[in-house]
């Protein structure tokens, strides 16, 4: 058991953008880490305190995680955090050392983790 982490950053709090940015960091957790969704256990998203205009979990299952266990959660208010910022934790059954996992960061939240080449 693994766990991926992962963020993207919104432009705007609209849906249409949350479907489609967590589309795209989901898809790129997939690629880079060469596991599909049979391999994903479950999955937990933050959301800032800024997003209000639909859940991450949706996106997910639009996106093919239909039968996987999600969960949203709102992220704790920080001063100076970073804003329209959904975050992700992956928990996969895949045979991937800690070492080799590809952590993804997008769209502006590879600022959160700059010692991670994603």
């Amino acid at each position: 058991m693994r766990a991926i982490r992962g963020a993207v950053c919104l432009t705007k709090d609209d849906s249409a953008e949350m479907l489609e940015a967590v589309g795209e960091m989901l898809t790129a957790i997939l690629e880079r880490n060469q596991i599909t969704t049979e391999n994903v256990v479950s999955v937990l998203f933050t959301c800032t305190p800024d997003i209000h205009s639909g859940f991450p979990a949706k996106a997910a299952r639009e996106f093919g995680f239909g039968d996987v266990p999600l969960m949203c959660a709102q992220e704790i208010d920080v001063d100076g955090a970073l804003a329209l910022t959904v975050r992700v934790m992956l928990h996969v059954d895949a045979d991937i050392a800690r070492s080799d996992i590809r952590h993804v960061y997008l769209r502006g939240a590879e600022v959160l983790r700059p010692d991670v080449k994603s």
